[in-house]
C-alpha cells in the first residue's frame, strides 16, 4: 500500500456532506478512497446488486463444467475442439464483461459532469 502522509482538510455544507455520504455508501468505498478515485480521474461505480455474485458463481460453475467436459472429450475424442474452444472463450469473455460493466470505475467526462453518481453539477 502507498504511504500517504499528507492530510488535506476541507469543509462542506450540510447538503454537500449528505450527498457525499450517499454517494460513498452507494460505491461501497471509504470516503478517502472515493475522493481519491475522483482525483485520479475516475467516477466510482455503485456496488453491484446482490444477484451479481450469484450470477458470477453460476457462470464460473458453467466454465468449470465446460473444462470437465473438455477433459473427458479429449480422453474419448468425441468433441469438436475448435467449437468447444470457441464456446469456452465466449463464456470467459462474458464473465469479464459482466465484471467490468458492474465493478470497474469509469473515466470522468471532460466537461465535469458527474451525473453517474447522482451529482447534478461539478463540485
Amino acid at each position: 500500500m502507498l504511504k500517504r502522509s499528507i492530510k488535506i482538510t476541507f469543509r462542506l455544507n450540510a447538503q454537500e456532506c449528505q450527498r457525499l455520504k450517499k454517494q460513498v455508501k452507494k460505491s461501497g468505498l471509504s470516503q478517502e478512497a472515493f475522493i481519491r478515485t475522483f482525483i485520479n480521474g475516475y467516477v466510482p461505480k455503485e456496488l453491484p446488486p446482490p444477484d451479481y455474485y450469484a450470477m458470477m458463481r453460476e457462470l464460473h460453475a458453467i466454465g468449470s463444467n465446460l473444462n470437465q467436459i473438455a477433459a473427458k472429450a479429449n480422453a474419448t475424442g468425441h468433441i469438436d475442439r475448435t467449437v468447444f474452444q470457441y464456446e469456452a472463450n465466449r463464456l470467459r469473455k462474458a464473465v469479464l464483461d459482466i465484471q467490468a460493466a458492474v465493478t470497474s470505475p469509469e473515466r470522468r467526462e471532460n466537461n465535469g459532469n458527474h451525473g453517474d453518481m447522482g451529482c447534478d453539477r461539478p463540485p
